[in-house]
């Protein structure tokens, strides 16, 4: 299964945002994240439709949204109608977890659960089937730049042999504290997509993709 660093817009310079996604470009990035918050899940707000309708008008990246969102089934409509090619929501967040996964897959979009990283993976053994990917939290959501949370590497793995035995395409996604000293042994693990925040854009950024990329063991992902 190819491997991607997915970007997340949140550690972006917002002031110089438009050279700074045209560098992503250069840099064969694919997959743009995109982190919703709203302030009642976790304390931070973040954007929301206008802002990801404004990008996609000028930008063709994959957009992996990622609803920190309550009740994310109000929105996911129209987050689909702003342009998004995928939606991720906690599985904490929503009481109906599948009728809300059900939703994002009438849409023909890429349908993702997020889980904690207090939240069991074994809680996805019933769903894991009905969606494309997962998302592994190595940090608490809310907040960038925080540490990865060691014990997240056992949870990737623990997953990584679920998806052997229910959903063999399933994509594996961690987000959280992703840098070089950590990305091979989280891709030998398992993980598929990579969201890096500070990592990619702290700094120079076409850089900090290649050595991503070869601290993975890899030239180009």
């Amino acid at each position: 299964m190819k491997k991607n660093i997915a970007p997340s817009l949140l550690a972006a310079n917002f002031f110089d945002l438009s050279s700074q996604l045209e560098l992503l470009k250069k840099g064969d990035i694919e997959v743009l994240h995109l982190d919703v918050m709203d302030g009642m899940f976790v304390p931070s707000i973040s954007f929301g439709m206008p802002v990801i309708s404004s990008l996609r008008k000028s930008v063709d990246f994959f957009f992996d949204v990622h609803m920190m969102v309550e009740n994310p089934e109000r929105y996911i409509e129209d987050f689909y109608k702003s342009g998004a090619n995928g939606i991720t929501i906690h599985f904490e967040a929503c009481k109906h977890i599948d009728r809300c996964i059900a939703q994002i897959n009438s849409f023909g979009l890429r349908s993702g659960i997020a889980i904690n990283p207090a939240t069991p993976v074994s809680l996805l053994q019933n769903i894991i089937s009905e969606v494309d990917m997962v998302l592994i939290m190595s940090v608490n959501p809310g907040f960038g730049g925080q540490k990865f949370i060691p014990y997240s590497l056992d949870k990737v793995r623990e997953l990584s042999k679920l998806r052997d035995e229910k959903n063999k395409n399933l994509i594996i996604q961690v987000d959280g504290g992703v840098g070089v000293d950590n990305i091979k042994e989280l891709s030998d693990a398992g993980v598929d997509e990579f969201v890096a925040g500070s990592s990619v854009f702290k700094g120079d950024i076409l850089k900090n993709i290649l050595d991503l990329r070869n601290a993975m063991g890899r030239h180009k992902v």
